[in-house]
C-alpha cells in the first residue's frame, strides 16, 4: 500500500491531468479587487460575485473611495450577494483600515490580512496565493469536502484540513492543489450528487462505487 504522501501525489496528478487550466474564477485586476471579491464570495458563488463587482469597482476603485461609500450605497451594489449587510459593513471597515494602517495597500502577510474585518484564513490565503504568488492552500467547502472523501484529511475544520493538506504536497504546489480540488468539487465531486462514474479519482476513493447522501 502506498503511504499517504504517495497516494496524495497520485491523486493530484490525476486532478492536474483533468484540470490543467484550473485557476481562480473570481475576476480581479489587482490585489485590492481580489480582496474585496473574496470577502464577497463567502457563502456565495463566484458567478454572483463576478456579476456584481464591475459596477462596484466602477463606483469605488480603491480603498479610500470604498471606505467613503455610504453603507446603503454599498449594500445596494452588492444586494444580489448573500449576507450583503454584514459584508458591506466589513468592507467599509476593512478599507478604512487599509487607508489608515497600510497606506492604502493590501498587506502581504497572513497576520496583517487577518486584522482586516471580514478576513479569515481562507480569504487571506486566497489573496496571498493569487495576488502575491505566495505558498498558500486555502480551504473552502469544496476543498474540505473533496479532501475528506479522498481520505486526504479527516479534519472537521478548514484550519485543521489546511495543515493536513500542506503536509502532503510541496509548498510550491499548494495553490495549484487548492484550485484543482475546488474545480473537482464544483464540476464532479458535488455535495449532493457526486458524479462518481465520471470521476478521475474514483480508483482512489472509498466512495467511488456508491452514491453519497
Amino acid at each position: 500500500m502506498p503511504d499517504k504522501k504517495e497516494r496524495a501525489a497520485v491523486i493530484m496528478a490525476a486532478l492536474a491531468a483533468a484540470y490543467p487550466d484550473a485557476h481562480c474564477e473570481l475576476n480581479f485586476a489587482d490585489p485590492f479587487q481580489l480582496l474585496i471579491a473574496t470577502i464577497l464570495s463567502a457563502q456565495s458563488t463566484d458567478v454572483l460575485v463576478n456579476r456584481a463587482t464591475p459596477a462596484l469597482f466602477a463606483l469605488a476603485g480603491d480603498p479610500a473611495e470604498m471606505a467613503a461609500l455610504a453603507p446603503e450605497t454599498l449594500e445596494n451594489a452588492i444586494r444580489s450577494i448573500g449576507i450583503y449587510h454584514n459584508k458591506a459593513k466589513n468592507i467599509i471597515a476593512a478599507c478604512a483600515m487599509l487607508v489608515n494602517d497600510f497606506a492604502g495597500q493590501v498587506p502581504q502577510t497572513m497576520e496583517e490580512l487577518r486584522r482586516l474585518p471580514g478576513v479569515g484564513r481562507k480569504t487571506a490565503n486566497v489573496v496571498l496565493g493569487a495576488a502575491f504568488q505566495q505558498a498558500a492552500l486555502p480551504v473552502d467547502t469544496h476543498v474540505l469536502r473533496v479532501a475528506g472523501r479522498l481520505d486526504l484529511t479527516d479534519a472537521d475544520t478548514p484550519d485543521q484540513a489546511e495543515q493536513d493538506l500542506m503536509a502532503l504536497w510541496p509548498p510550491e504546489t499548494w495553490f495549484d492543489a487548492h484550485h484543482r480540488l475546488i474545480w473537482h468539487g464544483r464540476r464532479c465531486c458535488k455535495a449532493r450528487k457526486p458524479q462518481c462514474p465520471e470521476c478521475v479519482c474514483r480508483p482512489y476513493c472509498r466512495h467511488g462505487s456508491v452514491v453519497l447522501p
